[in-house]
């Protein structure tokens, strides 16, 4: 039996950060497009809203809009899932593509969509000055997350 959900209103924002297993450069530019184009579809078809997209050749942002009545961890996890399949079926890495396991989620009012979306589309600009890692520890150190960093970059150092 489903929940009924008639009267709930919400504006939940979620910013979601995962990598490449390994930390490889895979995400080439020429299927850059396509392969957001298809994350976005899978967002859509979850019924949620998708409000920006964008990463490097190492990692990806996605910024949700998310419905209560979604968990987080498995629309992440179909998108890990399906587009990690859509790459495989399209051949664009040799051997097996995988996203890293696990993820960042970091939550903002409706007054920082702005910056935040600034900030996932200009990604380019950004990693001219930082790495990922450098971001992703940045990231969590600002909203006080705790972590155990032998199990935050899988493949690098």
């Amino acid at each position: 039996m489903g929940i009924d959900m008639a009267n709930t209103y919400s504006q939940i924002y979620i910013q979601t950060i995962f990598a490449v297993d390994g930390r490889l450069s895979l995400i080439r530019p020429e299927f850059k497009e396509e392969l957001y184009k298809y994350m976005t579809g899978i967002v859509r078809n979850s019924k949620q809203k998708l409000i920006a997209i964008n990463g490097m050749s190492d990692h990806v942002h996605i910024l949700i809009g998310l419905k209560p009545s979604m968990a987080l961890a498995g629309l992440v996890q179909d998108i890990k899932v399906d587009s990690s399949k859509f790459i495989n079926k399209k051949k664009w890495v040799h051997g097996r593509f995988n996203w890293q396991e696990g993820y960042g989620a970091f939550s903002y009012g409706h007054s920082q969509l702005d910056k935040i979306i600034n900030y996932i589309r200009n990604q380019e600009k950004h990693h001219r000055r930082r790495t990922f890692k450098d971001e992703y520890l940045a990231w969590l150190q600002k909203y006080e997350v705790t972590f155990d960093e032998k199990f935050l970059f899988k493949g690098i150092d």
